[in-house]
């Protein structure tokens, strides 16, 4: 029954990497108390040796039961077999389960549907497993449905897993691992025991597996510890592309990769996180803001925007002149040139795209930066952006409200139309009732703008969770509350559905100016759409709701604010009032802006900005840290002298006279006690400095011959002779006499010997008889050997104590 119960313990501890997922633990019991049933089950159909198919099939019926005495036991007959009801009740909450996590994003709340998707789906792969290892007897692919549950928090979390998490899955996969092998051992024979227990019948002939299994424990743990190691302390390796397409095409030996993140996932943990840190700081020629674009996303599946991998050819490098001319722009377009000059913050890790104001004519920064032709999105494969300063020149369109009225069909690459085939009907009638079919595209585009700041209804919140297709579709037909990422990817879809070539863009707001530039924070993360009109090219819209009531830093560009402005019923111009934000400032000051509601989430406190640890610090820290860590087995070894020094210091002046009414026997037996310690501690000294200084003592030598040996061979003069003598001889007589006598000056003898051997040996053996003793390694060493026998002895262990034979 070994390997039901690995098979069990193997998917228990795959699925403890679920918990980024949900918030609160509720979710674990119920799934643990699915895998103990299923390995319940297993169990007992390996010990009545039930057919193999049988087994899967008791499984599922338990599964069931199961769920039905959790989520639905009202409506079941005595709260555990299954009714029609209780069947449809599960259906119901399954269909639940579906819809809730494409509404939210991790950690979704952990409510009964949602529980009930998870359990079901661990409860599967637990039967699958146990299938696979228990009734196939193949262990080694059960890798694949665990690898398929672990996987599952690694493609839905940015955040990276926690190495605690591997640690407790890769051991589980290497339980079932070993278990299979001692199993396949066990048909030679009957394994020989690392705890041997005395027995009358004496044990068939087997070969001792005990060295094997304990090499493989070694072997598994060693990968693990490699596995967590190797990746913080290597660089990133970035494999040559095939055929030489990809990010770098063109140089001399080919291209590099490069890892796009998720720009969805990280503008959502950016805009959440408690600490509004400065990104970057700017400065402009003309004193306003500017959005400050990263990534563009032109691909809609129906639940998320993603981006096509930017191409970067050799003649596309930034400081060989200047990036190729906009898409869609007119030659006779007006354009107004700004120059901005970008310092990106030391703190920043992992930035491989600049942030730059769209449409960039000219990039001067150091580095290998490529733009890419069709987003103008500048990237690299081999540099970062953190503590980078680079200038940028813009050609910023100038387009009339009359030019982009009568602007031409757009003649555009495809995908910036797509939509999915099943995107709800609800969201495509939408588009069209809140436009006008007889006004022009760029009408159009204003109209979707103002539905979702003015006449919509909709309110700008970060509690907000999801960013599929069913949450979208709640939020434009039944919520309306979201964030920037609802806003823009909603405005995009509806612009498609019109026949407006959109995509999503993900960068910053303006920032804030402060002391004579423009500072950009972690809460300015924003996104925004941009659409294509012919003749002028891709522009920019904000339909996220902007100052007190929405993110702060989101402003609608001019040229949607320039149109003939409604009159109201008193006559006067309806026209919206001047942007307090700075961004129509002739000076470009601006106030200091806060999101209030991200304020209002901080306790209504002002957002302290972090600037973060200075480099100098950090690499300081991290020194000092690594020389801890180093001095950690020298350490070890100093307390552990003191600690003797102080054991034979006393038996050297172990009192004459106990306290007063003692006896003398009981004094006697004091002092005998305290000088048998002090010999072991000077005996257990003088062994781990033989080991620290190589010269380790034979197994097989008694004391005085281990003092004979030293005097011989290592030449010690008169006084540490006679020192290793009176050691060697107390040790004597305290294995073989009555008492031990009196035991002399131990401190002053095992000083001199210490400084006889430190002579005879070079002076590297020396320092690393301080700073890394091989006596406290190898006493590690040890420990971990009976760590892993520990793990044999647990494996050794029988629910019930075999019968004895009589004789």
């Amino acid at each position: 029954m070994r390997l039901p119960i690995a098979a069990g313990a193997a998917t228990g501890a795959v699925a403890i990497a679920l918990y980024p997922l949900f918030q609160g633990g509720g979710w674990f019991w119920a799934c643990l108390g699915i895998i103990l049933a299923v390995t319940g089950v297993g169990m007992l159909g390996t010990r009545y040796a039930l057919p193999n198919w049988l087994v899967p099939l008791a499984q599922l019926i338990v599964v069931l039961i199961y769920l039905t005495a959790v989520f639905t036991g009202g409506k079941a007959w005595a709260g555990l077999v299954p009714t029609k009801e209780s069947v449809v009740g599960l259906a119901k909450l399954l269909a639940t389960g579906f819809t809730d996590i494409q509404r939210y994003a991790a950690p979704v709340p952990a409510n009964t549907s949602i529980t009930l998707l998870t359990c079901g789906g661990v409860g599967l792969i637990a039967i699958l497993v146990d299938l696979v290892a228990s009734r196939l007897r193949r262990a080694a692919l059960t890798g694949l449905p665990l690898l398929a549950l672990f996987t599952v928090p690694a493609a839905v979390v940015s955040e990276p897993i926690s190495w605690p998490a591997f640690i407790i899955a890769a051991l589980g996969y290497l339980g079932l691992l070993a278990a299979d092998g001692r199993e396949r051992i066990n048909h030679w024979g009957r394994a020989v025991l690392v705890r041997r227990t005395p027995s009358f019948v004496a044990p068939k002939p087997a070969p001792d597996t005990g060295s094997l299994r304990l090499s493989g424990k070694r072997i598994g743990f060693t990968a693990i510890v490699l596995a967590i190691l190797l990746p913080a302390l290597l660089p990133t390796l970035e494999p040559n592309p095939l055929f030489g397409f990809g990010v770098g095409n063109g140089r001399g030996g080919g291209g590099n990769l490069i890892t796009i993140p998720d720009p969805i996932a990280d503008l959502r943990g950016k805009l959440s996180l408690p600490t509004n840190a400065t990104m970057m700081t700017y400065t402009v020629n003309d004193g306003a803001p500017r959005y400050l674009r990263l990534y563009a996303l032109d691909v809609f599946d129906g639940d998320r925007w993603t981006m096509t991998d930017p191409q970067g050819h050799a003649e596309d490098r930034v400081s060989e002149g200047p990036l190729p001319t906009p898409p869609g722009q007119a030659a006779g377009l007006a354009v107004t040139q700004t120059t901005l000059k970008v310092k990106v913050s030391e703190q920043v890790r992992e930035l491989k795209f600049l942030p730059l104001p769209y449409p960039a004519s000219r990039v001067r920064i150091e580095g290998d930066w490529r733009a890419d032709r069709d987003t103008l999105m500048v990237f690299s494969s081999e540099e970062t952006a953190g503590g980078l300063n680079y200038e940028v020149v813009t050609g910023e369109p100038d387009p009339t409200p009359e030019a982009l009225r009568a602007s031409a069909a757009a003649q555009v690459d495809e995908r910036y139309l797509q939509l999915p085939e099943n995107l709800p009907r609800e969201i495509r009638e939408l588009a069209r009732r809140v436009t006008e079919q007889d006004s022009s595209p760029f009408e159009q585009a204003i109209q979707l703008q103002d539905f979702f700041t003015k006449k919509g209804g909709f309110t700008y919140s970060l509690s907000t969770q999801g960013h599929s297709g069913q949450a979208l579709t709640d939020f434009m037909i039944r919520s309306r509350t979201g964030f920037c990422e609802q806003f823009a990817a909603s405005m995009a879809v509806l612009a498609r559905i019109l026949g407006i070539p959109s995509r999503v863009a993900i960068g910053y707001t303006g920032g804030d100016y402060v002391a004579g530039e423009w500072q950009v924070r972690t809460h300015d993360s924003h996104a925004w759409p941009e659409l294509y009109f012919e003749g002028t090219g891709w522009l920019r819209f904000e339909p996220t709701p902007g100052g007190s009531t929405g993110q702060s830093g989101a402003t609608a560009p001019s040229y949607t604010r320039a149109q003939a402005a409604p009159v109201d019923d008193d006559g006067e111009s309806s026209a919206p009032a001047p942007d307090p934000t700075g961004t129509d400032l002739p000076d470009g000051a601006a106030r200091d802006r806060r999101d209030p509601l991200l304020d209002r989430d901080l306790g209504g406190a002002p957002i302290a900005v972090d600037e973060g640890m200075p480099l100098v610090a950090r690499i300081g820290i991290g020194a000092a840290v690594a020389l801890l860590i180093a001095l950690i087995p020298g350490m070890l070894r100093w307390e552990l002298r003191a600690r003797r020094r102080r054991s034979y210091a006393r038996g050297t002046d172990a009192p004459a006279a106990g306290p007063p009414g003692a006896e003398p026997t009981e004094v006697v037996a004091v002092r005998a006690d305290r000088r048998e310690s002090a010999v072991n501690a000077a005996w257990a000294e003088l062994d781990d400095a033989l080991c620290d200084y190589g010269m380790s003592r034979q197994p097989s030598e008694s004391p005085r011959a281990l003092a004979r040996r030293l005097t011989e061979q290592y030449g010690f003069d008169a006084e540490a002779e006679a020192a290793v003598s009176r050691i060697a001889m107390a040790v004597e007589r305290m294995l073989f006499a009555r008492t031990t006598g009196e035991i002399g000056s131990l401190p002053e003898d095992l000083r001199r010997v210490r400084r006889a051997l430190a002579a005879t040996v070079t002076r590297g053996r020396r320092i690393r008889a301080v700073l890394l003793p091989p006596s406290t390694l190898l006493r590690a060493r040890r420990l971990g050997t009976r760590a892993l026998d520990g793990f044999d002895r647990l494996e050794n262990l029988r629910l019930r104590r075999p019968a004895r034979r009589s004789v």
